[in-house]
């Protein structure tokens, strides 16, 4: 067993359901079963720029297993190894690496675990490479990280989704419209493509799967010549258009994000049917909320592994659900790919023989 006396968590990336349960499950074995003292980093690896920390005990974790977001913050730009900074009004990079393993040493840490996606994990590759004794926790909504059969986050997105999608039907079918509903995911279309086989989507669009507009305005007039007056539409913000290209938004502070995909295909399918289209964007409803009892269960056995991995003294490594078991695999393997739906997997093989359309020539 490795001679471990403190160490730290940071949540790095966008938040979701479940990161409390991490912070809590970490605390609470590290402390309870080892002795050992936990620190929170807050505002994910901007706090380790910042050197901002605090203490955890186990009241500080008490009552946060069903709460949503992360007491400790999070952002998803805090890059020590490309900071943002303002010169001369004009945003810039900078490399504060160096800085930042200095502010983990000032901090006394013998091992710090890191949650997040794949990009906070690539960040934590780097560390590792560097000599910070680094262990990863899975964590996105889109459930694309490689080495790991679910993330957790996803779960609770997927039910939130589906919800809105089960009550969309009743509306979408009193005034005989087509409903467009975008949903997030990045470049991969976990989430569209389950909430809309879940919610009984008639066509969904996804990244890894091609569509024209010709082709799914085809499935919709085949549904109203049936006698299906009302078609609902999933699509994924990572969803490419017919020329390839996908679609963005400029956020408040001018930076571009994944967005807008939704109203594109509602204008294209209103202007090829004549039927009354509208869009809904689900947006930031997919990170909030109470996390699931699945993903409270996966946060708190991937905290309570991330611990083991510590205790061994195994860094460089992440915990991995490789069902039924949760294992500890190389950060190199965690990051070395985006998990992406299989075009020709079992997924869209299936929704497609109960009539689902993808926007493709088949179907």
């Amino acid at each position: 067993m490795a001679n471990i006396h403190r160490i730290g968590i940071l949540t790095g990336g966008g938040d979701c359901p479940g990161l409390n349960a991490v912070i809590r499950a970490v605390t609470k074995y590290a402390i309870m079963d080892f002795g050992l003292e936990v620190v929170g980093i807050a505002e994910g690896f901007g706090g380790v720029v910042r050197n901002q920390w605090r203490l955890l005990n186990l009241e500080d974790v008490s009552g946060i297993l069903p709460r949503g977001g992360t007491i400790l913050g999070t952002s998803n730009r805090d890059n020590p190894f490309r900071y943002p900074v303002m010169i001369d009004g004009h945003e810039t990079y900078e490399d504060r690496s160096s800085e930042s393993i200095k502010n983990l040493e000032g901090m006394g840490l013998d091992a710090l675990i890191v949650t997040g996606g794949d990009g906070s994990q690539s960040i934590a590759l780097k560390l590792f490479s560097m000599g910070v004794p680094v262990v990863g926790i899975p964590k996105t909504i889109d459930n694309d990280l490689m080495a790991t059969d679910i993330t957790f986050g996803f779960d609770t997105a997927l039910h939130t989704c589906t919800e809105a999608i089960d009550k969309l039907h009743t509306t979408a079918e009193s005034h005989h419209r087509v409903m467009v509903v975008e949903v997030m995911g990045r470049n991969t279309g976990w989430i569209a493509i389950e909430s809309g086989i879940a919610g009984g989507a008639d066509i969904i669009l996804i990244p890894e799967i091609p569509f024209t507009f010709d082709n799914v305005a085809k499935a919709v007039l085949r549904r109203r010549d049936s006698g299906k007056k009302f078609s609902l539409i999933v699509v994924a913000e990572g969803a490419r258009l017919p020329g390839g290209d996908s679609i963005s938004k400029k956020t408040g502070l001018g930076r571009n994000v994944l967005g807008g995909i939704g109203d594109v295909v509602s204008h294209e399918l209103a202007a090829l049917t004549g039927i009354d289209t509208r869009t809904i964007v689900l947006g930031h409803l997919q990170r909030g909320g109470t996390p699931s009892p699945f993903d409270r269960i996966l946060a708190t056995r991937f905290g309570a592994k991330a611990v083991e991995i510590i205790m061994d003294g195994d860094f460089g490594k992440m915990a991995a659900l490789k069902t039924p078991n949760i294992v500890a695999i190389s950060l190199e393997e965690a990051v070395k790919g985006q998990r992406r739906v299989p075009p020709d997997g079992e997924l869209v093989r299936f929704a497609q023989a109960i009539g689902t359309s993808f926007g493709v020539t088949s179907n």
